[in-house]
């Protein structure tokens, strides 16, 4: 059975638990554990899937299709576990839930309230899986205090009472603001922010401490005697250079044996660290830099693309460089040359987006990176704005368009070379979808097999002619355009197995021109870069070498 942590935070939200409960994970596995890593998330949106990336970041899709935190991905990144639906669920999930048995009669006519029912059905989605690993890390999204979490602080405290006794621990992190004005760091609002948590029953075992400078012995005496805490489990989490640092520099300031120890674990195995000991030198010793333009419609927050940058940061430590990611805002290309933008990088990515704002842009992006011979990455969105921009300018289909955003804005006549997705093969199932369904949860979501052409460009790049990657969108490129394009040279490398939907498109001709139906972001790690991303990373560094 598995031992549980269960990580809060206090003060003010995103100071980096999810990072935290992913380094913390990474160390228990460097010390031969299993780990398992769930958030539980406050919000009453079902899941993060209809939320916009301005709201909430990007939506991390897992191989069994459920839509999630960004969070997860970080989890995925740092332990290698692939995460599951099981792994991620909202207060909107709980209360559906609820409401559902309800509505079925599963209560036998009781009233239904937040203490049993909903916390009953918090704890009964913690248990899942508790038979299958070491250790599971439970990370409470929002800062305790907040309304809409009280129900997941009253479960985790049931949760806790229920069972044996050692086999819970809660980790808290919070802010040490600096002061400036008097040069001290202050601990006065970790201490509300555990007087908060133990008035709702918790009492933190660990304190994980969030500041900009060095926290003085003094200070951390001071908040382990005033929050009722060890000594030693008073932790310092400084701002790191790169997030690939944090496993190492939590575990030299002890987390991982402050959380062994709160567990009565001793002697612990000694951790095995060589692997992040690589990482961090691929990170800050590189050999080279090379530039990559991500030309996207959510670029003001870059959360919105934060497996892409991420993935990105992996290729650049395949290929032993430093990748200077720059965001464009792909509107700027609807109003202004795209050639003054682009010209200074060594490659062009266009990643994934929903609607027509900013489209036309990504579509001169793929233009330039086609005709002036830059490597051109595009990714879902990006390969059907890929595959329009070939249409109109290679297969003379001159008003090419997609049923997504041109059916939306009431265009006059327009050719639907990418169309809305009615009808796919998942498993032994088919799936049938409107345009008039809900949203949430309606998209071909989840990992699909491709099959690769053999002698292709990416079946060199995979080493292999089937492959498994996640998908997130409702829209795909009509194959009644496969012929022309063919005969223009953008090869369809890579289809379903039934053959009916494109995964990959590619210019043979081209130096590096590869668009995906799906998200190879989601998959790549650390210590295992996604092939495409490390070829295209590849092809960046020979491009920097020509200019």
């Amino acid at each position: 059975m598995a031992r549980f942590v269960f990580i809060t935070g206090g003060v003010v939200s995103s100071l980096g638990k999810g990072l935290a409960s992913a380094a913390l994970g990474a160390l228990l596995q460097a010390r031969g554990y299993s780990v398992r890593l769930r958030k539980l998330d406050p919000y009453l949106n079902v899941d993060p899937g209809t939320m916009s990336p301005f709201e909430h970041g990007e939506v991390f899709v897992t191989d069994d299709g459920a839509e999630t935190d960004l969070d997860l991905g970080h989890y995925e990144r740092f332990t290698g576990v692939a995460a599951r639906k099981t792994d991620s669920v909202s207060s909107g999930r709980i209360y559906s839930t609820v409401l559902e048995k309800e509505r079925r009669g599963d209560y036998l006519g009781k009233t239904i309230q937040v203490i049993p029912h909903v916390t009953n059905e918090i704890k009964d989605f913690i248990h899942i899986g508790e038979d299958e690993v070491d250790f599971m890390l439970c990370e409470i999204g929002g800062t305790v205090g907040d309304i809409e979490g009280l129900p997941f602080f009253e479960a985790i405290r049931q949760f806790s009472r229920e069972k044996p006794r050692g086999d819970c621990i809660f980790m808290h992190l919070t802010l040490l603001p600096f002061l400036a004005a008097s040069g001290e760091l202050k601990t006065k609002p970790t201490q509300h922010s555990v007087k908060e948590l133990r008035s709702i029953g918790l009492a933190p075992d660990i304190l994980l401490c969030r500041s900009e400078h060095p926290i003085p012995e003094k200070e951390r005496a001071k908040l382990a005697l005033f929050c009722n805490v060890r000594d030693d489990a008073v932790i310092p989490a400084l701002d790191l250079k790169s997030i690939y640092e944090a496993p190492l520099a939590y575990h030299k300031v002890g987390l991982d044996r402050a959380v062994l120890d709160a567990f009565n674990i001793s002697p612990a195995p000694q951790p095995k660290l060589e692997k992040w000991l690589d990482v961090a030198d691929r990170v800050y010793n590189p050999d080279g830099v090379v530039r990559v333009a991500i030309v996207g419609k959510y670029v003001q927050l870059e959360d919105a693309y934060k497996s892409i940058a991420e993935a990105l940061t992996h290729g650049g430590m395949q290929n032993r460089v430093k990748v200077k990611a720059e965001w464009i805002d792909s509107e700027i290309f609807e109003r202004e040359d795209a050639a003054p933008h682009l010209e200074k990088f060594d490659a062009i990515l266009v990643p994934g987006g929903f609607g027509e704002r900013g489209t036309e842009g990504k579509i001169k992006a793929a233009e330039f990176a086609r005709t002036r011979k830059v490597p051109y990455f595009g990714i879902c969105l990006g390969m059907q704005m890929a595959v329009i921009e070939a249409a109109r300018n290679l297969a003379n289909v001159d008003d090419a368009g997609s049923e997504e955003f041109d059916h939306e804005a009431g265009k006059k006549r327009f050719t639907p070379v990418v169309y809305h997705l009615k009808e796919w093969v998942e498993g032994n199932r088919t799936i049938q979808r409107d345009a008039s369904d809900d949203k949430g949860g309606t998209m071909r979501l989840g990992a699909y097999n491709a099959t690769l052409t053999a002698n292709s460009q990416v079946a060199q790049i995979y080493g292999t002619t089937t492959i498994s990657e996640r998908h997130r969108h409702r829209y795909e490129v009509d194959l009644r355009y496969r012929e022309p394009l063919e005969a223009k040279g953008m090869i369809f490398s890579g289809m379903s197995p039934d053959g009916k939907l494109p995964e990959i498109v590619e210019l043979p001709d081209h130096p590096w021109y590869i668009g995906v139906q799906f998200h190879p972001e989601l998959k790549s790690k650390p210590f295992e870069p996604h092939p495409l991303f490390a070829d295209f990373i590849r092809a960046a560094v020979e491009q920097s070498r020509l200019v």
